[in-house]
């Protein structure tokens, strides 16, 4: 299950990293976020982004090149 969905194509970065911070500090703990985009390098930044902020990577998916990422709120 999806609490948040974000979604970012056709949006460069920062954008796409931008909009993944503002969607987790909105979560509740627990709540999974999803980040839509085709952005090559926000498919590996916001990875890095998410385990310097200490909140769980649940799932890296890729369809073509569109990538989708699931984040779970652990801590605030």
């Amino acid at each position: 299950m999806v609490d948040i969905k974000v979604d970012c194509t056709g949006k460069n970065c920062p954008v796409p990293l931008i909009g993944m911070r503002k969607a987790v500090r909105k979560a509740a703990n627990g709540d999974v976020v999803e980040i839509t985009g085709d952005h090559p390098a926000s498919k590996k930044e916001i990875p890095m982004a998410v385990e310097a902020l200490g909140q769980e990577l649940v799932e890296v998916r890729e369809s073509g090149k569109k990538w989708t990422i699931r984040i779970r709120k652990v801590k605030e």
